[in-house]
């Protein structure tokens, strides 16, 4: 059996804000049709990592690459192949669903046609159909949350990054969200999902990464980390990361 390259490659990744080491060489990669959790405590450089992996961020040190692109030396080619939902996503405001579709097919340079009859498929998913002439900006959280996700898959991306996909949503939409996650993974995307929700990771992902203090300090299967024990990911999440947030709150009041 052929094994395929990763969708998804870090090679040493660092980043550095003047004295203080964000990242510290992290290696990982992502397998097409994988669904992969990236947890950590708050601080922890999960951000800052994935914002390097999409060329969002210059690394100090180390090479990203998307479908064997390198991200820095290959924008184009590798930002091509990704799609990217924020926790907080930036959406124009003026512009209804519909047109900001038609600016983000534009942007990728897809067929019109194609592009307005995926975008009609996307709108009908997330249930914007019927609210797709609105302005977004008055669409609701939930609302914008699922207009980011149908703008950044409307390209069909082969690496898919969001970062705390599920935050603010009501439980119909997180799990919309998530049964959206398996079907583009069953279709060969890598996914790359930062996330606080220990239940989402154990139950959606095929493999997951632990990041402390910038560093991975565990990855693999669910049945891996636990090394023949029957701990849960929280149990397995707490142990390599006690104390990183209580010092940080001890840290801040001085």
């Amino acid at each position: 059996m052929t094994r395929t390259s990763p969708m998804i490659e870090a090679i040493g990744l660092q980043k550095r804000y003047g004295e203080i080491v964000a990242v510290r060489g992290v290696d990982l990669a992502v397998e097409p049709g994988e669904i992969v959790g990236f947890l950590g405590p708050n601080g922890a450089g999960k951000t800052t990592t994935i914002k390097m992996l999409i060329g969002l961020l210059k690394p100090g040190a180390g090479t990203a690459r998307i479908g064997g692109f390198d991200i820095q030396r290959q924008p184009l080619q590798a930002k091509a192949l990704l799609g990217y939902v924020p926790d907080q996503p930036y959406l124009p405001e003026k512009l209804t669903a519909r047109e900001y579709l038609q600016l983000i097919a534009g942007l990728y340079r897809l067929d019109p046609r194609a592009a307005r009859q995926r975008g009609e498929e996307l709108l009908r998913l997330f249930g914007l159909d019927g609210r797709g002439d609105e302005l977004l900006g008055g669409y609701s959280h939930g609302m914008r949350q699922k207009a980011a996700l149908a703008g950044a898959l409307l390209h069909d991306p082969r690496a898919f990054f969001l970062d705390e996909p599920t935050v603010g949503l009501d439980p119909r939409s997180a799990r919309l969200i998530k049964d959206i996650l398996r079907e583009v993974a069953a279709r060969g995307t890598a996914v790359f999902m930062s996330t606080h929700i220990l239940e989402i990771a154990e139950r959606m992902c095929d493999r997951v990464f632990i990041i402390n203090q910038g560093a991975i300090v565990a990855a693999g299967t669910l049945d891996q980390l636990r090394a023949g024990g029957d701990a849960s990911l929280e149990d397995i999440f707490l142990s390599l990361t006690s104390g990183t947030e209580e010092a940080a709150v001890a840290e801040a009041l001085g």
